[in-house]
């Protein structure tokens, strides 16, 4: 194997973004592609590691950029500005994310037919958003991710849903899952919970260590999860 690197800059408008793509050159192209969306603090060295890691399995992965090239939070209150306008504004946030997808496709390492997403806590609302959107995606996956839907007109979600959640996050309390059961099942998709128990927010983060404000990281779901996830993304993208 021989696993290449890049930074791709792409655009939103007068935004410009700064994605990282990561692929193994010993596999003949074009591959499947996998988007992965980060957490409230940007674009960083869990999402690159995430990506470095599934592109051993096979993917072209391109940990995406929803905030703009350089742009990165350092503190809880500066994460929280830098995610704000677009849990605000869910029409942004679908546009944002969308020119992700279009960067990625157009990568010629990239067979633009099987693209899936997957995202962490605001990623993890990011791509959901994208499949509500009515994007033409084979699947997301959501870990711990926000659940709330967009207010935006419901459209069919054609990619397979996988949300994997902590049953004991506070920022995704049950009736918040009841409620993404509801939609999820209004809009025809295919869709698939997780939940595991006695688990809090963040719990794929090993540097997430405040149980007291409802993170904390899990050994068993964060092993859990990662299996569901490729099991899933054999089921979509091979």
């Amino acid at each position: 194997m021989a696993i290449r690197e890049r930074l791709v800059e792409y655009r939103d408008g007068d935004a410009v973004l700064e994605g990282f793509l990561c692929h193994d050159n010993a596999r003949p192209a074009p591959l499947p592609a996998l988007l992965i969306s980060h957490a409230w603090g940007g674009r960083d060295e869990f999402v690159e590691r995430k990506a470095r890691r599934l592109a051993w399995h096979g993917y072209a992965t391109f940990a995406l950029d929803m905030y703009g090239k350089g742009r990165r939070g350092h503190s809880p209150a500066e994460n929280q500005a830098l995610m704000t306008p677009f849990v605000a504004d869910r029409a942004l946030l679908a546009r944002r994310i969308g020119a992700a997808l279009t960067a990625v496709r157009a990568q010629p390492e990239v067979d633009a037919r099987r693209v899936a997403a997957m995202g962490f806590c605001f990623g993890g609302l990011c791509v959901l958003d994208l499949a509500r959107s009515g994007a033409d995606v084979r699947g997301v996956v959501s870990f711990h991710g926000l659940l709330k839907p967009s207010g935006l007109p419901a459209k069919p979600i054609g990619a397979k849903v996988l949300a994997l959640h902590g049953y004991d996050d506070p920022l995704a309390p049950p009736e918040d899952v009841l409620a993404f059961a509801r939609e999820m099942t209004q809009a025809g998709a295919d869709w698939q919970l997780h939940a595991y128990g006695h688990t809090l927010h963040s719990f794929t983060n090993p540097e997430a260590q405040h149980p007291q404000g409802g993170m904390q990281y899990n050994e068993r779901a964060d092993r859990r999860s990662w299996h569901a996830l490729l099991q899933f993304l054999e089921e979509v993208l091979r």
